[in-house]
Formats: structure tokens, C-alpha cells, sequence
């Protein structure tokens, strides 16, 4: 019996030790499972599946026919870690820093805008000062080091050889692209530039296009994981998965590149012919608001950054501010028109070049007498200008020069945009009726000149500037809409056309800018020549201007061309700016197929016939200066006769009596 008990014990504790193994398992199987279950997947998951990271490409930028102005390149870049090259390559310090004196020679050697000396200096950092969680100062491992950035395939290749070579460890090679603008200078100022982020792997954009639309160029980086076997092959079709990586857009701009060379070579003329201090010119199409061209000058090329300068990354079609002088003054006039304050042949003293208003003297570059709202145009009279303004009022010239634009941006898709300097009507002085509507005292930027001029062109329909006409991505088109107001600012139907016919006599005989004319074409413009203010004052300088359109009946487009402080020849806007845009706009009607509006007989006739009309208003004007002249002799020869009369008598009743006699006897 005792035998029996003991191996009942035993069994039992057997059985014990076995339901307890048993339990344990069970218990330890549950937990890898189904507790742990996911845990322990995502580990053993790790070991056999990879994540590849996938990235796109920044759009790029083309003309609004397709031709490319800034593309990516592909390239290399190095990257290095500082912290272990001396240990990765196992050899004394020495040896070592010659190692990486030699390839930074070589690196110098074989790269552009690489600088030996700053490229060891990466290379041999072990080390940098960073700041920890208690705001102290540490040093830690520096393991990351950009040695050289978009450096060309060959040049990478021979690099990587004499790596190679050396059996240098601790630098590797990354495929990249860099913005390439393969019309260098063409356009710079709009289309920017960009800088790399590393930390990002993106583009930090700077200025123009790049930075605008920075959003809808950008690319969006993704992602593929994959289940390998052990030979490290992919295994595609199993629990393959990926995130999309996306293409930035592609920007198709309004711009045309041809007309947009013939505005660079002819503004580079005028900057040959006049040495201005900077000069631009817009080419824009009245009805969409398409700029079809924009250059300035001074410029830089966006592929050498050292060509850039304050003064010539500016883009002055958009920040600059200025007074724009006498091109102000079809916009008053047109608005006069329009609210019947006078018709064309309404006479305006001119008050023969000087007037005082406000206690202020006023005055024209040469005498202006009485004429009719057509000659104030044609001959540019500040003071004919300002009186019709005055008999318009404060209020009616605020609504008249805000409803052309001014004191609002364009909506061209361009940052930054200036809205110029226009103050409210509750802030103007009792000068500024006067001042404004001559361009002084408010400042507007050239791309608000160039709309306001559409506006004219077009019959008064307000439109937003457009440089931008298309982002696509593949398949997914997107065509920025044209803004155009449906109800015009002119409420008489023969506006547009009385101030169209006063710009066409600026472009002739007598005019302000005889040099705009085009043999074929009637040509509407108005020059400026405005005072610039430097700290505070006006000065000898001045922007020189002239705008127009071409044909003046059916305009296909306007264009602005102004020096900045020409310092060679006239410094009128007629004279210095008025040929280039000859040139500018022959050259482009060329392109756009425009027919010559007349004969060349007809063109000559008109000229002829404006000629002879200027002959006789002259010969009037001087007949009638010779008789205010000689009215004003006479007057003048009467009231000296007067004088010495009275003077005379003076001295008779001052003589005794005898000595009166004896005269009186003398003279009778």
C-alpha cells in the first residue's frame, strides 16, 4: 500500500508539473498570439519587408508656347560623416587628414564653386556645439556633412573613382537635380530662384514665380514597402504596398518668348544709347490682361548667383513705387470727358506756362495759352490738366484715378505686389486736386500703369493682370480664368474714342513724341518725365516714359518703357524712352502678323496734313502774339505819355507867373 501511495504521489506530481508546462505554454502561446500579436508582427515584419523612400520633382516653368525656362538637371550630391571617417578608415590621424586634403583638392579641381579649404574643414569636424533639453551647450558627433551639392554626373563619377581609389570610407554619393534656367538672364526677375533645404529635401523658394506658386510646383515625396526573401530579392506580390509620390506642376506662363527677346534686345539698346540708372518695359494684351513680355534692367543670371545684387534681383515691375509723372493725365482727362465736365473742344487757359493755385506756383516745360482739352493732351499741359481737375473736384478725381486701378494690386499671381502710395480723400491737402492728377504726390508701380492703360485701350474694362496661364500635371489641366469686369467705368460709348484720338495727336506733329510713330499705324501714347523724390525733396533726376497702343482703333497691345534717370541725351520721356518703344512695338506687330492700318501714301498724307495743320495753328498763335504784344506797346507807350504829361503839368504849375507867361508866349 505505501508503494502504490508513493507512486500516486508521484504521478501526481507529475501530472502537476506536466498541466503546469502545459499551462505555461498555453498561457505563453496566448500572449504571442493574441496579446503581443501585433507587437511581435511588426517585429518580425521589419526583419523580412523594406520601405523605400520615393521623392518627385519640382515642376517646371515654360512660356505660354511650351518653351522651357526653368527645368531640373539631374545631379549628385556628397554627403559625409565627419564623426566616423577616422575610424571607418583605421589608420592614423595624419594619413588620414592628408587622405581628406587630397580629396578636397580634387574636389576643388573638378567641381564648380567648390572650395578646397571649406570642403576639409566639413570633412575633418568630428564634432559640433549643439544646445540640450536644459538649454546647455554640449558637444556632439557631427555624422552629417553636405560636402558638395549638385555636382554633375561626370564629375561625380571621377570623384567617386578617386574615393575608390584611396579606399576613403565615410563619404557617399546621392542622386539630386538643381534648377537649371537655360535663358539665363531672360526674365530672371519674374521667375526667381530657389535655395535647397537639406533638412527637407526640398526647395526653399526666394523670389517671383518659384515663390507664388511655390505650392503647386512643389513635389510630394512617398513611399514603397516591399516583402524580400532572403536572398534579399523583392517579393512583390506579397503585402506589396506603396504611397504615391506626385510630380510638382508644370507652370505654363502667358508670356510669349519671342516677343519677350525683342523687349530684352531693344531695352538693352536704350540702355546702350541713354545709360540710365535702370530701365523696364511690359508688353501686355488689353483684353486678357496677359503680360506677353516684362524685362528690366539691371538683371542677373539665375544660374551665377554672383551676379546677383540688391539692385538686380529687384523686381521692379512689382515692389517699386513711383510717381509717374504726366502719364497720369489721360485718365483724368478721359473721366472729364465721360461725366461731360468738358468736350474736346472745351478752351483751357493755359495761362501761357505759369499758374497759382493753393499759393502754390504751377508750371508747364513751355508756354501754353488758351486751347482746347485735345492740345492740353497732345501738348501735355500741367496746368490745363490740373484746371480740369479742379473743375471735376477732390471727389470726383479720388473716384476717377481709384476706378483706373490705383491704390489696389493688379492680381497678377506675383510676390510681393505693392498697391502704391494713394491716400484717402479725407487725408488729401488743398493742393492735392491740383497735384495728383499731373502724377506727383501719389505713387503708383508700372505693372498698375500698364493695367490702367488696358483699361483705356479696352473701353474701360477693369481687368486683373494674368502671368500665369496654365498648371498641368499629366492629365490634370488647370487654365488660371481670365478676371474681366462685365460692366464698363466709361458710361458715354464715345469716350474711349475722343481720348484715343487726343493720345493719337501726342505720336504726331506737334506732339510730345513724334519719335513713337509707326509708318501704317495710328499710335496712341502719352510720355511722362516725373521729378524723382530723394530723401524727401524732388530732385534733378527723373523717371523718363512714354505708354501706348497699337492700333489705336483695335489695340492688340499696351506697352510701358521708362528709364530710370537716363544720364545721356534728353531726359524727356519722348526722346528717351519714345524709340524703344518704336522698336518694341514694330517689331512685335511683325511677329503677331498685324497689317499696316494705311498705305504708305495715306500714313504720309495724314503726317503731312497734321504738319500743315501745326504750320497754321503756329502762324495764328504767333500772329496773335504779335498783337497782344503790340496792343501791350501801345498800352504801355500811352500810359508813359500819360505820365510825362502829368509830370509835365506839374512842373508848368510850379513856375512864377513872368515864367509861365514867357513860356506860354514861346509855345503859342
Amino acid at each position: 500500500m505505501t508503494l502504490f501511495r508513493s507512486m500516486a504521489i508521484r504521478m501526481a506530481l507529475v501530472y502537476i508539473l506536466l498541466i503546469g508546462g502545459f499551462g505555461y505554454v498555453a498561457r505563453v502561446l496566448y500572449s504571442v498570439q493574441i496579446t503581443r500579436h501585433g507587437e511581435l508582427y511588426e517585429k518580425a515584419r521589419n526583419t523580412y519587408t523594406t520601405r523605400i523612400e520615393t521623392h518627385g520633382t519640382r515642376g517646371e516653368i515654360y512660356d505660354f508656347g511650351g518653351s522651357l525656362l526653368v527645368g531640373n538637371v539631374p545631379t549628385m550630391d556628397v554627403i559625409g560623416d565627419p564623426a566616423n571617417i577616422f575610424i571607418l578608415n583605421k589608420e592614423d590621424k595624419d594619413k588620414t587628414e592628408t587622405e581628406c586634403r587630397m580629396i578636397a583638392d580634387f574636389f576643388e579641381k573638378n567641381c564648380e564653386n567648390v572650395n578646397a579649404d571649406e570642403v576639409f574643414r566639413r570633412l575633418t569636424r568630428r564634432t559640433f556645439t549643439a544646445t540640450d533639453a536644459n538649454g546647455e551647450k554640449v558637444e556632439r558627433d557631427c555624422h552629417y556633412a553636405v560636402i558638395a551639392t549638385g555636382v554633375k554626373y561626370e564629375d561625380a563619377k571621377k570623384l567617386r573613382e578617386k574615393v575608390k581609389e584611396l579606399s576613403f570610407h565615410g563619404v557617399a554619393f546621392t542622386s539630386s537635380y538643381r534648377r537649371n534656367y537655360p535663358k539665363n538672364t531672360m526674365l530672371a526677375n519674374i521667375l526667381g530662384l530657389t535655395n535647397v533645404s537639406y533638412d527637407k529635401d526640398s526647395f526653399v523658394p526666394i523670389q517671383g514665380i518659384e515663390r507664388s506658386l511655390n505650392d503647386a510646383m512643389k513635389a510630394t515625396s512617398g513611399s514603397m514597402v516591399y516583402e524580400r526573401a532572403r536572398n534579399g530579392r523583392s517579393v512583390t506580390y506579397v503585402n506589396s504596398k506603396s504611397e504615391p509620390t506626385l510630380d510638382g506642376y508644370d507652370i505654363y506662363l502667358t508670356i510669349r518668348e519671342p516677343l519677350q527677346a525683342i523687349v530684352e534686345e531693344e531695352l538693352d539698346l536704350m540702355c546702350e544709347r541713354v545709360k540710365p540708372h535702370a530701365a523696364w518695359a511690359l508688353l501686355v494684351d488689353p483684353n486678357t490682361g496677359d503680360i506677353l513680355a516684362a524685362a528690366q534692367r539691371p538683371t542677373f543670371n539665375p544660374n551665377d548667383r554672383a551676379t546677383m545684387t540688391q539692385e538686380s534681383s529687384t523686381n521692379r515691375l512689382s515692389e517699386l513705387a513711383l510717381e509717374p509723372g504726366s502719364i497720369m493725365k489721360p485718365f483724368v482727362v478721359s473721366y472729364a470727358l465721360d461725366r461731360g465736365f468738358v468736350t474736346p473742344g472745351s478752351i483751357i487757359d493755359c495761362e501761357q506756362g505759369v499758374w497759382k493755385y493753393a499759393g502754390r506756383l504751377l508750371h508747364d516745360t513751355h508756354n501754353v495759352g488758351k486751347v482746347p482739352v485735345t492740345e492740353v493732351i497732345k501738348q501735355s499741359s500741367n496746368i490745363g490738366t490740373a484746371k480740369i481737375s479742379v473743375m471735376m473736384g477732390a471727389k470726383n478725381l479720388d473716384t476717377a484715378l481709384r476706378s483706373f486701378g490705383f491704390g489696389e494690386k493688379t492680381g497678377i499671381q506675383l510676390k510681393p505686389e505693392t498697391s502704391g502710395i494713394f491716400r484717402p480723400l479725407e487725408k488729401w491737402d488743398s493742393l492735392s486736386v491740383s497735384r495728383f492728377c499731373i502724377g506727383q504726390g501719389i505713387a503708383v508701380s508700372p505693372l498698375q500703369l500698364a493695367r490702367a492703360y488696358c483699361m483705356i485701350a479696352n473701353g474701360g474694362y477693369k481687368i486683373n493682370l494674368r502671368i500665369v496661364d496654365r498648371i498641368e500635371r499629366g492629365d490634370d489641366v488647370r487654365v488660371m480664368p481670365v478676371i474681366r469686369e462685365k460692366k464698363s467705368i466709361f458710361t458715354n460709348p464715345t469716350t474711349r474714342k475722343m481720348i484715343t484720338d487726343m493720345m493719337i495727336g501726342v505720336t504726331e506733329a506737334g506732339g510730345t513724341c513724334t519719335e513713337a510713330a509707326i509708318e501704317g499705324f495710328h499710335v496712341a501714347g502719352k510720355t511722362g518725365t516725373a521729378q524723382k523724390v530723394i530723401n524727401g525733396a524732388y530732385s534733378n533726376r527723373y523717371y523718363a516714359s512714354f505708354v501706348g497702343f497699337v492700333p489705336a482703333e483695335d489695340p492688340k497691345f499696351v506697352l510701358l518703357v521708362t528709364c530710370d534717370d537716363p544720364t545721356v541725351g534728353s531726359r524727356y520721356g519722348g526722346s528717351a524712352s519714345g524709340p524703344t518703344f518704336k522698336a518694341i512695338a514694330e517689331r512685335s506687330l511683325k511677329y503677331m502678323y498685324i497689317q499696316p492700318q494705311l498705305t504708305r501714301e495715306e500714313w504720309l498724307a495724314e503726317r503731312s496734313a497734321a504738319q500743315k495743320a501745326l504750320h497754321e495753328r503756329k502762324v495764328r498763335e504767333d500772329a496773335l502774339v504779335q498783337a497782344r504784344r503790340e496792343e501791350r506797346d501801345r498800352q504801355l507807350k500811352a500810359q508813359q505819355a500819360k505820365e510825362n504829361a502829368k509830370k509835365a503839368g506839374t512842373t508848368v504849375a510850379s513856375r512864377p507867373a513872368s515864367a509861365t507867361s514867357k513860356s506860354s508866349t514861346i509855345r503859342r
